[in-house]
């Protein structure tokens, strides 16, 4: 299993379950806690991007929106819980209303979304995605009206984002982030709609945008009411797999991105969530 609720996340967190290191980043275990924010204000209004950046005095000194670019994220976490998203996806009716992301001197800042929008996840997840060596912070932003969306945010606030789903009370979970088709890029997974759809979308990160790359129907990775999302990304010695369950939670399902498309096999038969401890460990 992967993303039960634990500590925030640190610098290279883990993309899946605690399987061998993937193509790409691992992503650790996942936590609602909230987590006292200092420091620096990012301001995130308007249509989803930052407007501005609002530099707090923090030890009679004033930090410059420069300075703060240069700086590496070392961690990150959500703070502002709220009632405001009655959707309760994750076992409760508590969201978030901000992001705090920890930088490399020491310094956080926190990202504060409008009233309409909540962060419908259970941690921020930390990876590499243009290969500069800094990570980029991913995490599931939710519309009230529009559903939820796989945004990318920095130091400067969010910089790419999924369209929203569509409509309210609509989810979307996470499978992970890396190089899944060996082209040197980062591509994105989740499943859209875990409990509905059922349906995998990949998508590959690409100067600050993330582009449509292909979709798959008949996964999914989480029921209705877990506070955690199972399988995530392994890497065996052969590639880069996607790990989720059918559909119908009848097996553990191994997807590879391949030039024609994703493509998908049963694994392992699905039991309840420990089915995937050893997939995920390379087991099976």
């Amino acid at each position: 299993m992967s993303e039960r609720r634990a500590p925030g996340a640190t610098a290279q967190g883990a993309c899946g379950g605690g399987a061998r290191r993937p193509a790409g980043c691992l992503w650790q275990g996942l936590s609602r806690r909230a987590w006292p924010a200092a420091g620096v204000l990012l301001a995130v209004c308007g249509a989803g991007h930052a407007q501005a950046i609002h530099a707090q005095a923090i030890q009679a000194q004033t930090i410059q929106a420069h300075t703060i670019q240069a700086l590496t994220i070392t961690g990150a976490t959500y703070d502002a819980p709220t009632t405001r998203y009655a959707h309760a996806v994750l076992g409760d009716a508590v969201e978030w209303g901000a992001l705090v992301l920890t930088l490399s001197d020491g310094l956080q800042l926190r990202l504060t979304l409008p009233e309409a929008r909540v962060f419908e996840d259970l941690a921020p997840r930390l990876a590499d995605l243009d290969g500069d060596g800094a990570p980029e912070v991913i995490v599931i932003e939710t519309d009230r009206t529009l559903g939820a969306s796989l945004a990318i945010y920095d130091t400067t606030g969010k910089i790419a984002a999924t369209p929203y789903i569509g409509r309210t009370n609509r989810w979307l979970a996470p499978v992970g982030a890396g190089d899944l088709d060996g082209d040197g890029l980062v591509e994105l997974a989740y499943i859209d709609r875990p409990h509905l759809a059922k349906t995998l979308r990949i998508w590959r990160y690409v100067d600050r945008a993330l582009v449509p790359v292909a979709d798959l129907t008949g996964l999914t990775n989480h029921k209705i009411g877990w506070d955690f999302i199972v399988g995530g990304l392994r890497d065996c010695g052969t590639g880069a797999e996607m790990i989720t369950a059918d559909a119908d939670w009848r097996s553990v399902m191994a997807t590879r991105l391949t030039p024609s498309g994703p493509v998908t096999r049963p694994v392992a038969a699905y039991t309840d969530p420990s089915s995937f401890d050893d997939v995920m460990a390379c087991a099976q």
